[in-house]
């Protein structure tokens, strides 16, 4: 069984693969937010960290001393596969991959 990308067409007719975003290494996120403002679709969350590293619930993070914050995925499927969020990533923390049908 042989899988494909999902293509489109750009308005100039171009050949085009979506790529959506995959993971956000959490080790090289600065917490600048250059991506969640660059992305229109609620995909993305900036969230606190713990001394630990651990997330910390989103219901506590007022009330919670928090170490950093770094970027997560929020909304995985609201994603369209356009990238501005890794060209406005200045660390390029960011990994994404083409839909196989």
């Amino acid at each position: 069984m042989t899988t494909q990308a999902l293509t489109a067409l750009t308005f100039g007719g171009n050949s085009w693969t979506p790529q959506f975003v995959q993971s956000i290494d959490q080790s090289l996120c600065i917490g600048c937010g250059r991506c969640f403002k660059s992305c229109g679709r609620s995909v993305l969350m900036l969230r606190c960290l713990d001394e630990e590293g651990q997330l910390i619930a989103s219901d506590d993070e007022e009330d919670e001393e928090y170490e950093r914050k770094v970027m997560t995925i929020a909304a995985q499927q609201h994603c369209i596969g356009c990238q501005s969020c890794l060209r406005a990533c200045p660390k390029n923390c960011l990994s994404h991959a083409p839909l196989s049908l």
